[in-house]
């Protein structure tokens, strides 16, 4: 498969020269290991698998890091969680950076215990799909970096950033840079390159093999078949608020069994959230968080839509776009040295904000809409926003669409194209 340049190499290479341990980890197939296969050519690489202790590392730890003794890649370190307290053993003995990277799929006790036990000494990555910028080619070189993202710079100067208009990134992977075949292929690299026709088993085998392997061993699910089922009807929810009741009414389950089911979604990084904005901290964190599935492909299996054709008129569609330009800011935060909080907001009439941004006590209020020309109409969340809260300093609104150009769409607000260089 052909190598694409991804935007957090550089950052992982920053960080093996600062830390002596970096933790990458990311849902299966994102593309963690080709990543530092290629940032690291020369390191020491050792996968585990959950059938077989490679190299011992599980029965005797200590030798195994002799045998390893770094500078040494761990892929998929929770299968071997015995090595975690070991490597804390030796990099309290030698603080020197760069020693190991450690990468896992599950957001499970392994990296709870890493992040215990490795606190101060590592440092943690979480690495996604592909995003716009990587599927284009245009995220810079070694030699050369690209100019900071657009959320970068909104953020930096969002009154410079509406002022000059943003370009749009040259045609993506996907034909021409369709925006349903983007969608229904979904982030995931190998998913970005296939032909058509195989999509569908590659999303299939993805499922079956995250439900029978990866949940098997993260969690003790009586009937897979049920959570398989519990799987579809989640990706059906996606960019909705998430009401566990309703979860378990649907597929007869309690609500404590959908409470653990959608934890371990999001805990093998299925499935993503947003937390509620309030003013009261207490009320923020009591609020109903917003649930993104997190690739849009595994989702559109899920829902058996048969073809990028399909999704047209298809009722899903608006909600996967969202879904999609969630993850685009996500991965662009990725990279950032001082990211910002990110929630959505929702009053009690039922005005609400997509995404809502907050650095240095401003807020950056987005609103995604599935329209190639947005109507002010379409910033009406963004004007109940400000109406809600004057007190609070709130820059220029975006309206993310599938536009052909920027454009200013009321006073303060304006729309963006989804595909923003």
């Amino acid at each position: 498969m052909k190598f694409n340049p991804r935007m957090l190499t550089a950052h992982v290479r920053e960080l093996t020269a600062h830390f002596s341990v970096v933790v990458l980890s990311g849902a299966r197939q994102v593309g963690k290991s080709t990543l530092l296969a290629h940032a690291f050519p020369d390191w020491d690489s050792v996968t585990f698998d959950p059938a077989q202790d490679i190299g011992n590392a599980r029965h005797d730890p200590e030798l195994f890091l002799n045998t390893h003794p770094g500078p040494a890649i761990f892929d998929e370190i929770q299968y071997a969680p015995e090595l975690v307290p070991a490597i804390k053993r030796r990099v309290d003995a030698n603080r020197a950076p760069g020693q190991y990277i450690l990468t896992g799929s599950q957001q499970w006790a392994v990296l709870q215990t890493a992040s215990e036990s490795l606190a101060g000494r590592a440092v943690f990555l979480e690495l996604e799909g592909f995003s716009l910028a990587e599927m284009a080619h245009a995220v810079g070189t070694d030699e050369s970096a690209p100019r900071p993202s657009w959320l970068q710079r909104y953020l930096d100067d969002p009154v410079a950033f509406t002022a000059a208009p943003a370009d749009r990134l040259p045609a993506t992977a996907a034909p021409a840079g369709a925006l349903y075949d983007t969608l229904f292929r979904g982030f995931l690299p190998q998913a970005t390159q296939l032909p058509l026709k195989l999509l569908r088993r590659f999303h299939d085998s993805y499922i079956s093999t995250y439900i029978e392997r990866d949940v098997r061993l993260l969690a003790e699910v009586e009937d897979r078949q049920l959570f398989g089922r519990f799987t579809q009807l989640v990706a059906a929810l996606t960019a909705q608020e998430i009401n566990h009741s309703q979860l378990g009414r649907e597929l007869g389950l309690s609500y404590k069994t959908a409470q653990r089911w959608l934890r371990i979604l999001r805990d093998t990084f299925q499935w993503m959230e947003l937390p509620a904005f309030h003013t009261n901290a207490v009320k923020r964190a009591s609020g109903k968080a917003k649930g993104h599935f997190a690739d849009t492909g595994l989702a559109c299996a899920l829902q058996r839509i048969s073809s990028p054709e399909a999704l047209g008129g298809h009722p899903l569609t608006g909600a996967l776009f969202e879904s999609a330009v969630a993850a685009e800011i996500r991965k662009h935060m990725a990279v950032m040295d001082a990211p910002p909080r990110a929630c959505h907001w929702r009053s009690y009439a039922g005005a609400e904000v997509d995404i809502l941004l907050e650095r240095d006590e401003t807020f950056y209020p987005i609103e995604v809409k599935l329209a190639s020309r947005p109507t002010r109409a379409d910033a009406r969340g963004l004007r109940a926003w400000r109406e809600a809260h004057p007190q609070l300093r709130t820059a220029p609104g975006l309206v993310i669409a599938p536009a052909e150009t920027q454009f200013q769409l009321t006073e303060q607000d304006w729309v963006l194209p989804w595909d923003a260089a």
